[in-house]
Parts: structure tokens; C-alpha cells; sequence
């Protein structure tokens, strides 16, 4: 078991967008990912410390596992993942770290100083807690990133039919395309971060290996502490605008059309941490194709409570490109961390219950 510095907290509203167990530091436990992410870490034995903006939020992720002891579970405090040195006191633990899980990340398309709000943090978050861990954890052996599927995709290139994405793929953006609007500036955002965790590595040789995850759109239930459906994870507010009426005459555009469950996603990330093959690779986190159209035909076959809220059956929109689009190789997730991917059906109905019980 390991000791694991988890991090991911306090993550900002979206507006709608058409080995054995370790001592683990865990960044952003109250986040939609970070959540799933620690109840998989506490459930395979290993010992989690979180990462939290405030007390009060570290008090409710206490609160929420009241069976867990306190040597198993606690918080620490970072207020601002962006300012250099944020990190310094929170990989410093006794009993210390092996393991640091980075999950927290600034995520919206609201930004209006994107290089302020969105490039900076991404990148000195990342840089920054890579540099404390070398500097004040040095038994730190393993750090995973969650990364992201823009890192990967080329979307100047379209629906690319017939390309069959990998890890070996990279966003090709740039400083100047990245400050034009927010959705590319969080797409540099991903791609900047994770590049400079590869620049890190190789520069500056650290005692610790690094793993990074890729993941596309993230559906799945939440568990994190939900006040608000304004709240909601971006991916997950595509279900709720359904489930509330709100695409009753027409379905929006899919955008992204491949997908991945939120727990097979967390489940990735501690696989990374706990097997040694996982060192020092990327993985791209996907457990295939989707739309809206399918989300709204599985919503509407098992939740007949919900039919008069959702457009009919046939309803246009939400559906794939009529040129088709490009493939995806997920093989490595498979393979390596063997995961073994949730079905759409599984994913959405578990998604729908845990937005009905918040209030959906």
C-alpha cells in the first residue's frame, strides 16, 4: 500500500459549452475525476492525503467517509495551485509520499485573460508540483497526470476520417493560436502542461517516473459534493440538459465523439501509480464512440419518467458526421494498466440516478 497526495479540488463551474497500495497525495479530492479517484485509492488499501482551497471543503471530504480513520484519509491546504512554490509544505508528510496523483486543472471556457486564467495555472500547477516533489519528497517513485484528449487531437484537422488517433499524437497548437478564444486556450492549456511534465522529466531527472492520462469526454455518476446543478462537470451537463427539457426540440452537436466512464478513468490513474510498466507512458483513456442522439435513446428506454422532458425519438441532431471520423487505439490502456471499459448504457443510467438524486 502507498501513501498518495491526491490533488483536484474546487474546480470552477462551466458555462454550457455547444503495486501494492501506497501513502498517496491525492490533488483535488472534491473534484468530479479527484472524488472517483480517491474511493478507488481508499478502496485498494492505500493511505490518501487530499489536496483543498479551504478547511471547510477538506471537513466535507472527511465528512463524506466517515468510516475512513484519519491515518487513511486527510487534507492539506493549497489555496492557489498557480502561484510557484504552492506545493512546497503539501508533499512534505510524515509518513511521507510515494505517490502523487495531479488531477486538478483550471477547466472552462469563460476565461477572459486566457493566458492568466487558463495557461498559467495549467502549467505552473503542473510544473510546480513536479518541482516540490523533487525538491522536498524525495520518496516520491511515481506521479500521474490527468492530461487530456486535447493534448492528442489536431482539430484543425476535423473529424479526420479514416486517422486512427494514439499517444503518439499531439496537439499542434500554438502560443498565438492558444490567446485567440477560450476553447483553444484550453486545449493549449492541456497540451502546454503535459508537454512541460515530458520537459521536466528529461531535463531535470527526477527520483520519480511520470504517467499521464488522456481522457476525452468524461461521463459517470458524481459523487464529489454537488451544491448546484450550475456546478455540474461540463461533460456530465450534456446529460442534464436532456434530462430537464432543455434539448427537447433539437439535439445539440456531439463535438467530441469519444468517450470514456469517469471510474474506469480513476480506476486508470491508480493502476498507473501501482504497476511499474505504466512508468513514463501516456494513456489514451477512451472506451470508444458516442452521441447525444444514443445518450437521449438510453435515457428515454430506462427512465420512462423522464420521456416528456426528452426531444422524440428521431428528433434531428446529436448524431455522427455523415463523412464518418476518425479511429481511436486504445489498446494500451487495455494492455498495460488492464482496464476493461463501462458500457455507454452502464454509464449514462448510473449517471441519471446520481443527477436525480441532486436534483435533476
Amino acid at each position: 500500500m502507498s501513501r498518495v497526495l491526491l490533488t483536484g479540488t474546487s474546480l470552477q463551474p462551466l458555462p454550457k459549452f455547444q503495486s501494492p497500495p501506497t501513502n498517496s497525495m491525492r490533488k483535488g479530492g472534491s473534484g468530479f475525476i479527484a472524488a472517483h479517484v480517491l474511493d478507488v485509492l481508499l478502496e485498494r488499501g492505500h493511505s490518501v492525503v487530499t489536496t483543498v482551497r479551504s478547511r471547510e471543503k477538506g471537513q466535507k471530504i472527511l465528512d463524506n467517509h466517515p468510516k475512513v480513520s484519519k491515518d487513511k484519509l486527510d487534507f492539506v491546504i493549497v489555496e492557489d495551485i498557480a502561484k510557484r512554490g504552492a506545493f512546497h509544505k503539501a508533499v512534505q508528510a510524515n509518513p511521507p509520499f510515494e505517490v502523487i496523483i495531479h488531477t486538478a486543472s483550471p477547466f472552462h471556457f469563460n476565461a477572459t485573460d486566457t493566458k492568466k486564467e487558463l495557461l498559467d495555472p495549467a502549467v505552473i500547477g503542473t510544473t510546480g508540483i513536479l518541482e516540490s516533489t523533487k525538491e522536498y519528497a524525495p520518496t516520491v517513485k511515481r506521479v500521474v497526470i490527468t492530461s487530456s484528449f486535447a493534448s492528442i487531437i489536431c482539430p484543425s484537422k476535423g473529424t479526420r476520417p479514416g486517422y486512427t488517433y494514439s499517444e503518439k499524437d499531439w496537439n499542434p497548437i500554438t502560443e498565438e493560436e492558444a490567446v485567440q478564444n477560450p476553447s483553444n486556450g484550453y486545449r493549449a492549456s492541456k497540451t502546454f502542461a503535459e508537454k512541460a511534465s515530458w520537459e521536466f522529466l528529461e531535463n531535470k531527472k527526477p527520483n520519480f517516473t511520470i504517467s499521464t492520462m488522456c481522457p476525452p469526454l468524461v461521463l459517470g455518476p458524481i459523487i464529489h459534493d454537488l451544491q448546484s446543478l450550475d456546478n455540474l462537470n461540463t461533460s456530465n451537463q450534456r446529460i442534464a440538459a436532456l434530462m430537464t427539457g432543455k434539448a427537447k426540440e433539437e439535439l445539440p452537436p456531439t463535438v467530441t465523439y469519444i468517450w470514456t466512464d469517469v471510474r474506469d478513468l480513476a480506476l486508470a490513474h491508480v493502476k498507473a501509480a501501482e504497476l511499474p510498466e505504466a512508468a513514463n507512458k501516456r494513456f489514451f483513456v477512451t472506451a470508444g464512440y458516442f452521441s447525444n442522439e444514443e445518450i437521449a435513446d438510453i435515457i428515454r428506454d430506462n427512465f420512462p419518467e423522464l420521456r416528456n422532458a426528452l426531444p422524440a425519438k428521431g428528433t434531428k441532431g446529436g448524431g455522427y458526421p455523415e463523412d464518418g471520423m476518425y479511429k481511436y487505439d486504445n489498446s494500451r490502456v487495455k494492455q498495460v494498466l488492464g482496464i476493461e471499459f463501462r458500457s455507454l448504457k452502464e454509464s449514462i443510467v448510473d449517471a441519471v440516478k446520481s443527477l436525480q438524486a441532486v436534483g435533476a
